[in-house]
């Protein structure tokens, strides 16, 4: 033995949100490789799977009416259409994985966070990403592909738009390093872990150290 104390706890939603070219993504990927007790949230979505995605890895692709029915079943976290398709969060996966002591990552915009927020809100974390400024954040979207000025022009005022929703966050990070950013987005996760509202287990434990 280790000596390690397990007492139980309910997971958490840990929601992080930024503008395109943030550094998010990436945020996201090492934060779920560096903890084993969080999971990516797999939505579902209407439309068709692109070439190498899989289903129940990438999303769960569904048809529009099995969608319907599960926005009206009120089976949804958080839903939108976007370009004709639709997309959502499942409830029952997020909350059997909570119950079970686990902790789910969700890459939503704010608009799908207020929605989480308004359905589960105790159990909801939500951190921003920002930017070191406006030019460094040009810059990545500029970088990405060799798209033209409108359409930069174009997610540049959609990510400012974002942008403006900063404060309906718990947290907000900048990203002026990569390393420091996700220390810091590690430390959140790690602190909102140990809240006493989180941990069911917390009263038996210590009624056994009292005696």
């Amino acid at each position: 033995m280790d000596g390690t104390v397990a007492i139980p706890r309910r997971g958490l939603m840990f929601v992080m949100s930024s503008p395109s070219g943030a550094g998010k993504t990436t945020i996201s990927r090492r934060l779920l490789s560096l903890e084993p007790d969080l999971a990516m949230s797999i939505s579902v979505t209407t439309r068709p799977p692109r070439p190498r995605e899989v289903d129940g890895q990438d999303y769960f692709f569904i048809d529009r009416a099995r969608y319907d029915a599960m926005v009206a079943g009120g089976e949804m976290l958080e839903h939108a259409e976007v370009f004709g398709n639709c997309y959502g969060t499942p409830r029952g996966p997020v909350e059997k994985r909570l119950a079970e002591g686990h902790d789910v990552l969700f890459d939503i915009d704010w608009q799908g966070t207020r929605q989480v927020k308004a359905r589960m809100r105790d159990d909801v974390v939500s951190v921003f990403i920002l930017p070191p400024s406006i030019g460094d954040l040009e810059k990545r979207l500029r970088s990405r592909a060799q798209d033209s000025d409108d359409v930069v022009k174009a997610r540049m005022a959609k990510a400012l738009d974002e942008v403006a929703h900063w404060d309906e966050y718990d947290y907000v990070v900048v990203n002026d390093d990569l390393t420091r950013c996700l220390d810091k987005v590690r430390s959140i996760l790690v602190a909102e872990r140990a809240r006493r509202a989180r941990q069911p287990g917390l009263e038996a434990f210590v009624g056994g150290l009292r005696g």
